[in-house]
């Protein structure tokens, strides 16, 4: 049986991995996009059929399995952005000396599709644990949401450490979208947003009596809570956006080879 400390790794083992490898298949050739995508849309169908199958009980493996599950489609969706699959109807970058409604207009062009398949993966999750007793793949789903879309806001607002160089060169043009300077007010209510949604999620694991589905559904949910957290405050530590994934950094390519 996982302990507390185990959740936690476990959790913080899947966030690194699976943020990791989409990174590492985001840098290579573009040739290889296609082979991706299919692996990882067979995975997204395997995923599917656990999250379902998993929601019928309340224990703490069928807790990890929701969790890991929604991970998975949860990647699915980040690599279809990655790679550059789905984004939006804009594919170029901003004007020099836009902004504005025009700027934030162009801002939703270039992520309105992959926005819109997202509100379908929330649909899709919902579906799949539609009046079931176990809820944890949703409520992972939509705290895995609201932080992204908070991350979002922030680097459109304006954050120190803009982490353009987290994006693939196909996509480099997204970061003419985002803003370098101080941490706008949105930045301070995300962070405060986030703490109090993590404190609460602690909070109400440890108030459950013994080691039950419940205490790990919540552990779960705080943890990735908290490395979301995490995420944000690195807009603003000065580091490279990319640090804690540098193991998955691809090498530079040797004379001769092709670059993606």
């Amino acid at each position: 049986m996982l302990t507390g400390l185990g959740l936690v790794l476990l959790v913080t083992a899947a966030w690194w991995c699976s943020t990791g490898a989409i990174l590492r298949l985001g840098a290579r050739p573009r040739s290889t996009f296609g082979q991706s995508m299919l692996i990882a849309t067979l995975l997204l169908a395997l995923a599917a059929v656990a999250l379902h199958l998993s929601s019928a009980s309340r224990t703490i493996a069928s807790a990890c399995i929701a969790f890991l599950a929604t991970v998975v489609v949860w990647g699915w969706l980040e690599m279809t952005f990655l790679l550059g699959a789905i984004t939006g109807p804009r594919r170029s970058s901003c004007p020099a000396g836009c902004h504005g409604w025009a700027h934030l207009r162009h801002a939703v062009e270039a992520i309105l599709y992959h926005e819109l398949v997202t509100i379908g993966g929330a649909a899709l999750v919902a579906a799949l644990c539609w009046r079931a007793p176990n809820q944890t793949g949703l409520w992972t789903y939509l705290i895995l949401w609201g932080m992204r879309i908070s991350a979002k806001l922030n680097l459109f607002l304006g954050v120190p450490n803009t982490a353009v160089s987290m994006l693939p060169p196909h996509l480099q043009y997204l970061g003419t979208f985002f803003r370098r300077r101080a941490a706008s007010p949105m930045f301070i209510a995300s962070v405060l947003a986030a703490t109090a949604l993590c404190a609460a999620l602690i909070g109400a694991a440890h108030r459950v009596p013994g080691w039950s589905f419940l205490a790990a559904e919540r552990t779960l949910l705080a943890t990735l809570a908290a490395l979301a957290l995490l995420e944000h405050w690195m807009l603003v530590l000065p580091i490279p956006a990319h640090a804690p994934w540098s193991a998955w950094r691809a090498a530079p390519a040797l004379p001769g080879e092709p670059r993606p």
